[in-house]
């Protein structure tokens, strides 16, 4: 009696739930070097910012704007803040990949809760934001970009937190678009999107009507936040309230594709 009764407390507790519903370090680890050895990506995070940079940012060494720092401050910052828009979007949008393999049925039947997933795939694209990040400001550092500690500090941070937006927009074109379609759909959807939020030309160069877009789109806030420690335009809300908006309405609109998602599977 004892024995059996033993036998079946050690089943009760093998078929615990995970803790945090399966999310931990060694998961999180598994999924970034799987991203990392995919060059694809590795190319758009890590090669294409730091090329614009060095095409776009060189030519304007010696130019300063109106607070005496360098315009290639202002392009290294906003090619960051592009690097980990590119990153993380790209990191969320792979669920479709997973999606069309048939990954999404396998994981129900592990004891990887779904939140834990979801949470895993975030985690994984805000990593790559880092680096993107990173990797965009030490071109600049090395190609002779110098500004105050406290604009590289919070002007990196800003673009990297920024990101969350975009790690949302990802899971959401992930579990909305065909895995065939989702990155050329990405690829040049994130290119307008940063043209129209002011990251390749300042907005002050665009016609007006260009400008009053501008305030809508995702990249404003996240671009005008990042930049305003170079500026000293200080915190624009109406661009803190954009970064909400935007992330809670990918946010949302992720979970719920993503419940449909798992209820067909």
């Amino acid at each position: 009696m004892t024995a059996t009764t033993s036998s079946t407390t050690a089943r009760a507790v093998d078929r615990r739930p995970p803790m945090l519903g399966g999310f931990c370090a060694p998961v999180l680890a598994i999924e970034i070097r799987r991203v990392l050895r995919n060059r694809r990506t590795l190319l758009f995070i890590l090669v294409m910012p730091a090329v614009f940079f060095l095409l776009f940012g060189l030519p304007t060494r010696g130019e300063k704007l109106d607070n005496g720092l360098p315009v290639t401050g202002w392009i290294m910052i906003s090619l960051a803040v592009y690097a980990a828009m590119v990153a993380t979007t790209s990191a969320g949008a792979a669920v479709a990949t997973e999606r069309a393999l048939g990954w999404s049925r396998q994981l129900r039947l592990t004891p990887l809760r779904p939140a834990a997933y979801v949470a895993t795939k975030v985690a994984t694209a805000m990593v790559l934001g880092l680096l993107g990040v990173l990797v965009e400001f030490a071109v600049g550092a090395a190609s002779g970009v110098r500004l105050p500690a406290h604009v590289w500090v919070e002007s990196g941070l800003t673009a990297w937190v920024g990101a969350l937006v975009f790690a949302a927009f990802g899971l959401f074109v992930g579990y909305l678009a065909p895995a065939e379609n989702v990155m050329q759909f990405v690829g040049p959807a994130l290119a307008i999107l940063a043209m129209l939020g002011g990251l390749f030309v300042p907005l002050e160069l665009l016609p007006d009507v260009m400008q009053r877009i501008a305030e809508f789109t995702p990249v404003y806030g996240v671009g005008q936040l990042a930049r305003a420690p170079l500026t000293g335009t200080g915190v624009d809300w109406a661009a803190v309230a954009n970064v909400t908006a935007w992330t809670v309405f990918f946010g949302l609109g992720a979970a719920r594709l993503f419940r449909r998602d798992t209820t067909r599977v």
